[in-house]
């Protein structure tokens, strides 16, 4: 299974992630929606599973967590706000999973901590801090995941 995992897109829809997302089974935006036509744009490429970041309107649409067991791999996505300044060591106390996937920072990484796989796709939305665009992929079960620039 190959899930797409974006987050920050702050409303904007890039053509580049509509087009590094295709051919993924599920995609994860780990919050800062910005729009709802964004997760409209994500829908027509496949099943999105969508948080609530520290943008968007807490209006019980997009819940603060997912909890999710997929191809036998615990999956727990937030935004990371929820902790202030989230960090690897920070969620991987706070979340008992096999992968987090978070954002808020912007900045992309994929960092093992212990047994757990912590992914930021970083920021797909407007370009902010000197940061490039970018988002990832994880294959499941092998928790191979790498970021893809936009």
């Amino acid at each position: 299974m190959l899930l797409g995992i974006i987050a920050d897109t702050h409303g904007l829809v890039r053509i580049e992630a509509l087009r590094a997302l295709e051919g993924v089974d599920i995609i994860l935006h780990a919050g800062d929606v910005g729009r709802r036509a964004v997760l409209d744009a994500l829908a027509a490429i496949a099943p999105v599973h969508a948080v609530c970041g520290n943008v968007d309107l807490p209006d019980g649409t997009l819940p603060a967590a997912i909890d999710r067991e997929l191809e036998g791999v615990r999956v727990h996505v937030s935004h990371g706000h929820e902790l202030g300044s989230p960090t690897p060591e920070r969620l991987t106390a706070r979340y008992d999973a096999d992968v987090i996937v978070y954002g808020h920072t912007h900045r992309a990484l994929v960092r093992l901590v212990g047994t757990t796989l912590v992914i930021n796709p970083g920021a797909a939305g407007p370009a902010r801090f000197d940061m490039n665009p970018s988002l990832a992929h994880l294959r499941l079960p092998d928790r191979e995941a790498h970021i893809i620039a936009l």
